[in-house]
């Protein structure tokens, strides 16, 4: 890169002054606390732009240069992923897009399914406190926000299996999306749902303390996603459930009716009108509009 072309890249970085770039060092001292060895986090690192922060961070792990509580934050996502290899496609410094690196020891690999919830917690959690927005969480990993008396996409979850023993999961959050912007109508932003503060470093580190702190009572409790209090947390901010839905099967198969509970391990319960109860572990879930 010439010293030109690095000028020009700092001033695009501030080409937009409703938008101005995180500070990875400040993000640094605040969240790593005693050089590493006294929390969750390890490092935080931002970068520019990628094309995705969790193929990043799975191979920077499987490479060994990459350990438990690494944060790798992108102003921009060019290859972002949602769940059923959806994209995720924002313009730069219009959101929060990153991913951190777990190693659950201690919790059986049959409960590690909660980690995407435990993150829509942590989220919904940090963001509320900070922006004052009220997020609900869709089943298994939407976070939701109200633009205009509507329910609108502001956030996903994608959590990846990395080698044996870690987990990474990726989080992406429209901040500052305008509806002009939109990818699509049902998605929205904490600006377009009225949040009182879009600055993302607050929020950034709001939503990563909550994640350590979820994190470590789920931890602290084996796993166990009621003795953590994790279940019960998730459900009381669960927007589907209580809802008539559909859900959209492996193997082209559907299912409608209402959404009842969250059973132990973090499966969808859904109450057919034959009057059967049925969990779901994976698939697409629509919510459906009272007829």
């Amino acid at each position: 890169m010439t010293p030109r072309d690095a000028a020009d890249e700092n001033n695009n970085r501030w080409s937009d002054l409703d938008r101005p770039p995180l500070g990875g060092a400040g993000l640094r001292r605040a969240l790593v606390k005693d050089g590493g060895h006294g929390g969750l986090f390890r490092d935080v690192e931002v970068v520019q732009r990628t094309g995705s922060t969790n193929s990043d961070l799975v191979a920077r792990f499987l490479a060994g240069d990459a350990d438990e509580g690494a944060v790798l934050v992108a102003e921009e996502q060019t290859s972002g992923r949602g769940r059923l290899d959806r994209r995720w496609t924002a313009p730069a410094r219009s959101g929060l897009f990153f991913s951190v690196l777990l190693k659950p020891a201690g919790v059986p690999v049959a409960r590690w399914g909660w980690l995407p919830l435990l993150t829509g917690v942590a989220v919904a959690t940090g963001l509320s406190r900070v922006a004052g927005v009220d997020l609900a969480l869709k089943w298994p990993n939407d976070l939701l926000v109200t633009v205009g008396g509507e329910e609108r996409k502001a956030g996903g979850i994608l959590a990846e299996r990395a080698g044996e023993d870690a987990v990474v999961v990726g989080v992406g959050i429209n901040v500052t999306l305008r509806a002009d912007e939109l990818p699509v109508p049902q998605a929205g932003s904490l600006a377009l749902a009225g949040a009182v503060t879009t600055d993302r470093d607050p929020l950034l580190r709001a939503v990563l303390r909550s994640l350590e702190d979820w994190y470590g009572r789920w931890r602290a409790a084996g796993g166990d996603p009621a003795g953590s209090g994790l279940q019960e947390t998730y459900a009381a901010g669960c927007a589907t459930l209580g809802r008539t839905v559909r859900a959209e099967l492996p193997g082209d198969r559907s299912l409608v009716g209402e959404a009842v509970a969250i059973d132990g391990d973090g499966r969808l319960v859904i109450a057919t009108k034959e009057g059967v109860q049925e969990p779901v572990g994976a698939g697409d879930i629509v919510h459906l509009r009272p007829a």
